[in-house]
């Protein structure tokens, strides 16, 4: 058995796949239509204008449902392993709460560019890197608590390293472009070419590397999840309640029981 056909593994998987693909598809089309400057571009420039556009909306909407049942599987691993822990439980629905966020923040940058809503774009970029974030630092906590019962000390300093791979990354993202906004007063949301002699194209190259580098440290951060997710089986059950669609008594030979998650370890 291959390692992606082991529980739930290939969730987190298809997850980093698809938004990964997102990103280069979108950057690959708008470089060759010529519409951003193939070094660095900000993300959501490469899903600015037409046909790229509809390509990047669409596959990021798709990778926010991805992201929303990873984020939810983990939520219900997490508590069936600490089902008595106050602490662990607050936690987990803490991260819960902050996943789903980032994860509608996701739709909202995939449904209004900056072009055309610019309120509604840096909202949801808010949600996506700022939840997301913090996503990232309660599930490290969760993993620093639960070492080294159910894994190993190895996955908590993996995630504590990308943690501040991110936090690093979102701080130099906020101060470079904060600084083109003031001091160069770059209209940041027309400008879609820079010529390499333009007065803060370096502090342009940073802050979109910076922006970049973030969303690595999320995708390297589900990553971590595969391990985890192999110990994770889903089952589905169909229970008749009648014979036919007309019956109003529950049928005898099936009995109402649902478990959509179990744990085979």
């Amino acid at each position: 058995m291959w390692w992606f056909q082991q529980g739930l593994s290939f969730l987190p998987s298809v997850l980093v796949i698809w938004s990964y693909s997102a990103f280069i598809f979108s950057y690959i089309t708008a470089i060759v239509l010529h519409h951003v400057d193939p070094i660095l571009p900000y993300i959501s420039d490469t899903g600015t204008v037409a046909p790229e556009k509809c390509l990047f909306g669409a596959m990021l909407n798709i990778a926010a449902v991805l992201c929303v049942a990873t984020i939810y599987v983990r939520y219900k691993q997490v508590h069936a392993l600490n089902p008595e822990e106050n602490c662990i439980i607050k936690l987990n629905k803490a991260g819960l709460v902050l996943g789903i966020l980032g994860c509608l923040g996701l739709t909202i940058v995939a449904n209004f560019q900056k072009t055309t809503l610019l309120v509604a774009h840096v909202s949801g970029g808010v949600l996506t890197f700022g939840m997301g974030s913090l996503y990232m630092f309660v599930q490290t906590i969760l993993s620093y608590q639960m070492q080294p019962k159910i894994h190993g000390k190895q996955i908590f300093w993996i995630r504590l390293l990308l943690v501040i791979w991110c936090v690093v990354s979102a701080l130099t993202m906020l101060i470079c472009s904060s600084i083109l906004y003031t001091h160069f007063s770059v209209d940041l949301v027309e400008k879609l070419h820079w010529n390499p002699e333009e007065k803060g194209y370096v502090l342009h190259v940073v802050t979109t590397g910076a922006e970049w580098s973030m969303s690595f440290s999320f995708f390297g951060f589900f990553l971590t999840y595969i391990r985890d997710f192999q110990k994770i089986s889903l089952r589905v059950e169909a229970n008749l309640h009648g014979l036919t669609l007309y019956d109003t008594a529950p049928c005898p030979i099936n009995n109402e029981r649902t478990q959509l998650l179990s744990r085979d370890f």
